[in-house]
């Protein structure tokens, strides 16, 4: 069984939608973290960048493309790629949030940022689930 759903024709354009964010955001995410890792950091401290969060978010990105096409293919594995995303990034908020209660140095826009990242990956992670278990199998 591939997982495919059949879908009506606004089921499976808000699934592309979604799918062409997680996509586009994906790249954005590899760019930005590569850029931290690979090459000049985009400003603020570099002391105050936390390491395991870029790492995180670097491989995190190449993870959302996959994400971004099942979800575009409206297949059945993108909702629990989706979960492991949120869940990942939340364990990984949270572990940040305990190296900075820790005193360890960071820049507030990653607190925005990984918050960002996982209320983006729980909306998904609901859109697909909504749209893609209502259905029975094609």
């Amino acid at each position: 069984m591939s997982g495919l759903v059949a879908l009506n024709r606004p089921a499976r354009w808000a699934l592309r939608g979604a799918g062409l964010f997680a996509g586009l955001f994906g790249v954005a995410t590899i760019l930005a973290a590569g850029s931290v890792l690979f090459g000049k950091p985009a400003g603020g401290d570099p002391d105050a960048i936390v390491p395991f969060v870029v790492w995180f978010n670097f491989g995190a990105g190449f993870v959302y493309v996959a994400a971004a096409f099942g979800l575009a293919r409206a297949r059945r594995w993108s909702i629990a790629l989706a979960l492991a995303l949120a869940v990942a990034t939340a364990a990984v908020f949270t572990a940040f949030g305990l190296y900075v209660a820790a005193g360890g140095s960071f820049q507030t826009r990653t607190v925005y940022a990984l918050g960002l990242r996982t209320s983006v990956w729980v909306a998904i992670t609901l859109l697909a689930a909504w749209l893609l278990r209502r259905r029975p199998p094609a």
